[in-house]
């Protein structure tokens, strides 16, 4: 019998989860920007920044961003520590066209490399980067636990894994006003400015099938990071989780 896992709500089987995802990323790839523009009301921009000043990156440092999409955390960092050597990585190659393009016509493509992989098996030698990061892309793993692992083996000693996404609020109420705006406006946000209103239906649903503060940060240990910390931004909606190779 196939092992089953998430997509959304649904199940599927864990084999076909990596093709699914593809399907909703490739389907809203050009408009995937000015979707993320408009569903945080310019808000990951913030988030992301946050992300880049905890991550404590330094000159000559070698970092991986994991599904790093057009590559705004790729950046972020290039522009502020233009000696760092950056490998931008995504499993989808529609969304790693665009940050390639984006790159070159943004100024951010001398200390950058593009490379296609999945963050469950990562093509590179353990101990290779001071840092990785990871922007909205842990919930769309198939297996978290193993991805975890992947990143802990190919951090250095003393490395941090920095992983931005979606998580729970901390307060009953503006839970509430949360489920209903990603329920009933997110969709149609879709629909309006992507044609596509069930891929944006499927992020709504993987954010809930996707562990709380507490319960990644468990995972992130269990993974074998020695500590783990993380920061809620705006009531918890959003968690960024440093996770700590010694």
């Amino acid at each position: 019998m196939n092992k089953k896992t998430h997509f959304g709500y649904k199940e599927v089987d864990i084999e076909d989860k990596a093709r699914h995802v593809g399907g909703v990323f490739s389907s809203v790839a050009t408009s995937y920007d000015v979707m993320n523009d408009a569903m945080s009301i310019g808000l990951h921009r913030l988030w992301k920044r946050i992300l880049v000043e905890i991550a404590g990156v330094k000159d000559k440092d070698i970092v991986l961003d994991i599904a790093a999409g057009t590559g705004d955390i790729a950046k972020l960092i290039s522009n502020q520590f233009p000696s760092s050597e950056i490998f931008i990585s995504d499993i989808n190659n529609e969304m790693l066209a665009l940050g390639r393009e984006r790159s070159i016509n943004e100024g951010f493509s001398n200390n950058t490399h593009f490379c296609q992989l999945s963050g469950e098996a990562i093509p590179f030698k353990d101990n290779t980067f001071d840092v990785i990061t990871i922007g909205f892309g842990l919930r769309n793993f198939t297996d978290k636990p193993s991805g975890l692992k992947e990143m802990r083996r190919c951090l250095k000693k003393n490395g941090r894994l920095l992983v931005l996404e979606f998580s729970k609020p901390t307060s009953p109420l503006f839970s509430k006003v949360y489920d209903w705006y990603s329920f009933n406006i997110l969709p149609k946000l879709g629909a309006l400015l992507a044609n596509d209103s069930d891929s944006y239906q499927y992020l709504a649903e993987s954010i809930r099938m996707h562990p709380d503060q507490e319960a990644l940060k468990e995972l992130v240990l269990d993974s074998g990071f020695d500590d783990c910390k993380f920061y809620n931004l705006l009531n918890g909606i959003v968690a960024i989780h440093v996770g700590y190779k010694e």
